[in-house]
């Protein structure tokens, strides 16, 4: 009897030890490597839905508190072998003073001067390049708009009376040659900012829905991040889209997973294209 019960703890004991190595294993990949994110508003859209979810790699800016997934790291100063994002990345960050992850795309650049004048986005006192689109229409679901979305004010119908969004996109060609479609809603209020100088080991960020982004413009108090945020706050770089869904599903409904699924959406490249006369 004694063996045998010698025996269990054994085989409990390697059980434990073995869900311990398992979950060091993907706290590890998590925080290294890659991790998924989903994103829950509209503020970077159009390139970006409510109810996408991401691929986010951990490597490219190196490692600090912020790479630790679940935000287990106490805050601390340093980065393992960063290297500055590039103008134009779509960045996941811990924000500054509550820790909530914030996805953005980088503007600004520490030294830089980033300016806001009704509507138009202005870096070192020059004004970026924009282009007026043809408007975009996206169908309405129950993850687009947000809950939360000043977008809900533009839903309009198609010719088939379906519900859809028809947004306003001004593609900007940002300094170096990267290419965003932004939309643009008309006078609001962050559309007058600055001008705000970038300071060392910072980035200032905005989203692309810039009528709806509590970004680098927007006070904490406002849920912004309330001007740049530290570089060794940002935790990863958004790379593809793994899937997306309109909101349909039900947990205990499997067939409704695949019936929520939104066509075309899996594998968009969120890196941002280049105008190589604009380089």
């Amino acid at each position: 009897m004694a063996k045998k019960a010698k025996k269990a703890d054994e085989s409990w004991g390697k059980l434990v030890r073995d869900i311990i190595v398992i979950l060091l294993l993907v706290l590890g990949i998590h925080s290294c490597v890659a991790k998924p994110f989903y994103i829950p508003s509209d503020s970077m859209m159009p390139i970006l839905r409510n109810g996408d979810r991401l691929i986010v790699s951990k490597y490219p800016y190196g490692w600090s508190y912020a790479s630790v997934s679940f935000h287990l790291a106490p805050k601390m100063e340093g980065r393992l072998f960063g290297h500055l994002p590039a103008r134009g990345d779509i960045v996941v960050l811990e924000h500054p003073e509550t820790r909530v992850d914030y996805i953005k795309r980088v503007i600004g650049l520490p030294g830089e001067t980033i300016e806001m004048r009704a509507g138009v986005l202005f870096i070192d006192g020059r004004p970026v390049k924009r282009e007026v689109q043809p408007m975009l229409s996206i169908p309405v679901d129950r993850n687009t708009p947000g809950p939360d979305s000043s977008l809900h004010a533009i839903v309009t119908r198609d010719g088939a009376g379906n519900p859809i969004l028809e947004l306003p996109i001004v593609r900007e060609t940002l300094p170096g040659g990267a290419t965003i479609d932004t939309i643009e809603m008309g006078p609001r209020q962050t559309d007058d900012f600055g001008p705000y100088v970038v300071p060392d080991d910072h980035l200032f960020l905005m989203g692309d829905n810039r009528d709806g982004s509590a970004d680098s413009r927007v006070s904490v108090a406002q849920k912004g991040l309330g001007g740049a945020v530290p570089f060794d706050a940002i935790a990863g770089r958004a790379e593809i889209i793994s899937f997306s869904t309109n909101g349909d599903a039900v947990w205990y409904n499997p067939l409704s997973w695949f019936a929520a699924l939104r066509s075309g959406r899996a594998g968009t490249n969120l890196r941002p294209e280049h105008d190589v006369e604009a380089q």
